[in-house]
């Protein structure tokens, strides 16, 4: 069984699936990082907020010993309170919007690579002597309207 378990790991699609999750939680630290630190900071600014990750809604009392700010949307949500956070929600919903357009990006960027390579393998296979003539033959034929 052992060895059986080692053959799976050891096959390739195992392990590209492996750097690929490794390589895509990377990236998904990048984008939360471009979509927090400077696209929503952005977007806050233009809306009249100056941090638009923590606009939300109180939906439940603040806890009686909280000495935090009451507009402290990390603090609030440590303390338990009950919060509506739309900004949170608006930012990860833009996190995962750019991942997906970057995986779209990638994707179609290999996909015309493959489709150039095979255009390009399908141009330099040989056609075999014997169809050549084939082909011409049938060429004839059509033209004599045989």
């Amino acid at each position: 069984m052992f060895a059986e378990f080692r053959a799976f790991i050891a096959r390739g699609n195992v392990l590209d699936l492996a750097v690929a999750v490794v390589i895509g939680a990377a990236f998904a630290k990048i984008v939360a990082s471009l979509t927090e630190d400077l696209l929503m900071p952005l977007i806050g600014f233009a809306t009249g907020g100056a941090d638009f990750a923590s606009h939300f809604i109180m939906l439940g009392p603040v806890p009686t010993g909280y000495t935090g700010s009451l507009t402290d949307y990390a603090a609030l949500k440590k303390a338990g309170v009950a919060l509506f956070g739309y900004g949170q929600f608006l930012t990860t919903i833009l996190n995962f919007v750019i991942v997906a357009f970057a995986i779209f990006l990638i994707v179609r960027a290999a996909n015309k690579y493959l489709a150039k390579s095979m255009a390009a393998m399908a141009a330099a296979v040989a056609v075999p002597p014997d169809v050549a003539v084939m082909n011409e033959i049938l060429a004839e034929l059509k033209k004599r309207g045989v």
